[in-house]
């Protein structure tokens, strides 16, 4: 079957017929220069023959659907930073170490404790496609989810372009309308996934291992946890000669959040205060962690593993990110691997990532003296 077009980001209905239009034609063009590769600057980067635009090629009736999901806390962070309290404030520290695909905002009161946090997978391609077509919506969705002070003004510069990193949606304290870190883009997403359906070989040997095979292909930070695990799985189905594609619509959304290891001081379900609040059902974009004022205690009053919630990464410890995957015709794919990708560097460029150095400032939030420092 052929889908008909690419629907909004977790099938919001933010805009009319005419824009979803001009929204499904800007996801065929990622489509299409994913699937073309980057065959001028990288040798064996193309082509991506087993990764497929839905709204040209049909999915073929053996389809099935492949759940990737992954842990919404830093991977880099946890690596560097050991002790919870030092990674989890970390991790508090700026929305560009955030990098699974999820950031967050916490709301505190006058005493520090946490009344509410704020989590969201929105690309930034989403919103800036908004305020090209339906910028009075903009507006008001910033109104609705974060405040009803927010100006026109607060979002767009003298020359009428949207600021991604405004003054409401660039820190983790004065809240988190989508997200703003560059590698969290949607455009990442759709290029880790086509780069991942070539089947990669080194020495004759077909490669299976995550690490092995994000380093050989060079997409992604092999750093981070999603980015490995996401080509993975995507190269196991290519390798059993699928055709591969990404559900409609095409977005990163929120897994879910385990409270197991939650405790509530009047012996609540803790699971009661987490509410998704945009995006449709199994395709949520935005959530929230909010105890009542009526309940009478804060998020910070609730233990994990013992622990008071005075950070909101402790949360995304918790927090899974997800993509959905589709394959099918398989076994009709017979590609021979290919070697590593190699870059084609022009003098003065480098081949090398640059070094993760998380910021060392904690924002404006304030906090009891004990998670001060660590």
């Amino acid at each position: 079957m052929l889908l008909t077009r690419f629907d909004p980001i977790g099938h919001v209905d933010d805009v009319g017929d005419e824009a979803r239009k001009l929204w499904s034609d800007a996801v065929k063009s990622i489509f299409q220069q994913v699937r073309a590769g980057q065959p001028v600057q990288k040798d064996n980067d193309a082509p991506r023959s087993q990764f497929y635009d839905p709204t040209e090629t049909e999915t073929a009736a053996d389809a099935v659907e492949a759940e990737i999901s992954w842990s919404a806390f830093p991977r880099q962070i946890r690596r560097n930073f050991p002790g919870d309290t030092q990674r989890w404030r970390r991790a508090e520290a700026s929305r560009e170490v955030q990098d699974e695909y999820l950031e967050w905002s916490a709301t505190r009161d006058s005493e520090g404790k946490i009344r509410k946090v704020t989590f969201t997978c929105e690309p930034r391609e989403w919103w800036t496609f908004l305020a090209q077509t339906a910028p009075e919506t903009l507006v008001r969705l910033y109104q609705t989810f974060l405040s009803e002070q927010v100006s026109k003004a607060d979002l767009f510069d003298s020359q009428g372009n949207y600021i991604v990193r405004n003054r409401w949606n660039r820190s983790t304290t004065e809240g988190a309308m989508h997200l703003v870190h560059d590698p969290n883009s949607l455009f990442a997403e759709v290029e880790l996934a086509g780069a991942a359906t070539i089947v990669r070989h080194r020495d004759g040997n077909v490669l299976t291992r995550e690490q092995e095979l994000i380093k050989c292909g060079l997409y992604g930070a092999p750093e981070r946890n999603s980015d490995p695990h996401i080509g993975g799985e995507v190269n196991a189905l290519a390798r059993q000669k699928a055709s591969v594609t990404l559900k409609n619509p095409i977005g990163l959304y929120i897994g879910g959040l385990s409270t197991g290891d939650f405790r509530t001081p009047d012996g609540s379900d803790p699971a009661t205060y987490w509410r998704y609040v945009r995006g449709a059902e199994n395709h949520p974009v935005r959530a929230v962690y909010e105890v009542p004022a009526e309940a009478g205690f804060t998020v910070s009053d609730i233990t994990i593993d013992g622990q008071p919630i005075w950070f909101g990464s402790q949360l995304a410890d918790h927090i899974t990110v997800k993509l959905i995957g589709v394959a099918c015709r398989f076994g009709q794919n017979d590609i021979p691997p290919m070697e590593c990708v190699r870059l084609r560097l022009q003098a003065g460029t480098s081949a090398l990532a640059p070094s993760f150095a998380p910021p060392d400032n904690l924002g404006q939030a304030r906090l009891p003296s004990r998670y001060a420092a660590a």
